[in-house]
């Protein structure tokens, strides 16, 4: 198959890239940009340890094709840190202990930031729907959206 060339932004930087059309953003992502926050899990969208903020929306990178991305702003759980330091949401996630193994830590992390992008104060329910799509099977949530709550109610004093 014929590649497509594509230009996008991840973590702020410019990338122009060709790509077979039927790749997926996540493979781009691990084996092109070697940015490994997003993880391969499932591969059907189910599970959410590939979420991805692209265009200030949540997305399951395993399901966004590379003609997808073409002009889009992606920002991956590592483009959160900056100068070598966390990002307050990944601080309170830290603070409220919202981690055991980790694996599904980074999708987290990205749909909460869309969340809070589109929505800076968020009631719990929207809190919980905006992570249902994605699963842990170490926690039961609560401190995740503690974690969340606690950098909502943080910024919205600042």
């Amino acid at each position: 198959m014929e590649e497509i060339r594509v230009n996008f932004i991840v973590n702020g930087k410019s990338i122009n890239l060709s790509a077979d059309p039927t790749r997926t953003l996540l493979s781009v992502l691990r084996d092109e940009l070697e940015l490994k926050g997003a993880k391969e899990a499932c591969g059907q969208g189910d599970c959410g340890a590939c979420v991805v903020v692209m265009n200030d929306k949540a997305v399951n990178s395993c399901l966004v094709l590379v003609g997808q991305i073409d002009g889009a702003e992606i920002i991956t759980v590592e483009g959160l840190a900056k100068q070598g330091s966390f990002h307050k949401l990944q601080d309170h996630f830290i603070e409220k202990w919202a981690f055991q193994c980790g694996y599904c830590t980074p999708g987290m992390l990205m749909s909460a930031y869309a969340l809070l992008l589109n929505n800076p104060n968020p009631t719990e329910e929207e809190i919980r729907a905006s992570i249902a799509g994605n699963l842990c099977r170490c926690t039961g949530y609560n401190m995740i959206v503690e974690a969340i709550e606690a950098f909502a109610n943080e910024t919205a004093q600042n």
